[in-house]
């Protein structure tokens, strides 16, 4: 039986198009990303600790997707991170190469109806976070107070540095003057943790709170100098690296004081504080590239080895986790979003 010349094309066809389904997407992603570069938008000045971690993520990230893309940062400081938060929402083009790296209490502060927030946090779509966050208040020791207990016997109010409303620098202290007796004067305006650091070195302010794990990092002289140390912990539990510290959680003695300051400083400050996150209506095959070539760089033994050479924890959520907590902030009481619009906006 003679087999006709249409049938052969029919058939190579049919085979054509099988081949081509069953390779098309990862020659397709390859074709994307082959020769792109990704930019990571820090929204915090750099030397601090969200630039630490991304320009870490940053040298090993573009190897665990298809095509290899070259990955670089690009710090955009300003109102604690609301202004690189509002850039990626409204500016930044939604195809896979810009990845916004802000803080997680920005989207208390959007459910706050804060001023200058342009954006909708139920609409990003989140590729992960790298830590989940320790928080701790820091003091430098030419301030004369080493203890909880010198700090409280301080007949004159404590300046603590912060940035902006949204930032644990700044809903720490707020928290702590409006639910305890710890003295503290809030001085707000700084870029990022780093230009609190420096003001606290030079005597500016006092000290700060913030990430214990950015902190001990990028203040790593100073702390092994004993120039400055942690005076108070706001954390659940006391961390490792300093067992005997107080809880700032035990300071507050009211129940309204402790639901609160669990609710912004652990479960959102603490879990999703340094989340990274692409614009809304990024193709979703692109978004799913993306968080497995991020929890994959959260395992690369090279990534790793780095993370710990230069003292940056790792303990990673998902995209999945941070879009399930974010979803969770809609679901705050109205009573408490009142008392915290007081608590934590500016006036």
């Amino acid at each position: 039986m003679r087999i006709r010349p249409a049938s052969f094309t029919i058939f190579f066809l049919w085979l054509a198009a099988l081949i081509n389904q069953s390779i098309s997407p990862a020659s397709a992603q390859e074709a994307f990303f082959q020769g792109k570069t990704i930019r990571i938008i820090v929204g915090f000045s750099a030397g601090g600790g969200f630039d630490a971690y991304s320009r870490t993520i940053a040298r090993h990230m573009g190897k665990h997707i298809a095509g290899s893309p070259s990955v670089l940062v690009e710090n955009m400081p300003g109102a604690g991170s609301m202004i690189a938060a509002n850039h990626l929402y409204n500016q930044a083009k939604p195809d896979g190469l810009t990845i916004g790296n802000w803080i997680g209490g920005l989207i208390l502060q959007q459910a706050l109806g804060a001023k200058g927030i342009a954006f909708d946090a139920m609409k990003f779509e989140w590729i992960g976070a790298p830590v989940r966050i320790n928080n701790a208040c820091l003091l430098a020791r030419k301030s004369g107070i080493t203890s909880l207990q010198q700090w409280m016997e301080s007949k004159t109010l404590v300046k603590i540095g912060a940035e902006a409303a949204g930032s644990t620098t700044s809903d720490i202290p707020r928290l702590l003057m409006k639910y305890t007796q710890i003295p503290l004067q809030l001085i707000e305006g700084y870029k990022g943790v780093a230009d609190v650091r420096i003001a606290t070195e030079a005597g500016e302010v006092a000290g700060f709170c913030s990430s214990w794990e950015g902190t001990k990092t990028s203040w790593r002289s100073v702390l092994e100098s004993k120039e400055a140390s942690v005076i108070l912990q706001a954390v659940p539990q006391p961390h490792a690296d300093h067992p005997k510290a107080p809880l700032a959680i035990d300071q507050i003695k009211s129940k309204e004081g402790r639901e609160l300051f669990k609710l912004v400083v652990h479960d959102i400050g603490g879990t999703i504080n340094r989340l990274y996150a692409l614009p809304p209506g990024t193709p979703k095959d692109r978004v799913k590239i993306l968080q497995k070539a991020f929890q994959d760089t959260m395992k690369d033994p090279e990534f790793l080895a780095e993370a710990k050479k230069v003292r940056l924890d790792i303990d990673p959520l998902s995209g999945e986790e941070i879009e399930k907590t974010v979803a969770g902030v809609k679901n705050i009481p109205a009573a408490s979003l009142t008392t915290l619009r007081d608590i934590l906006l500016p006036k």
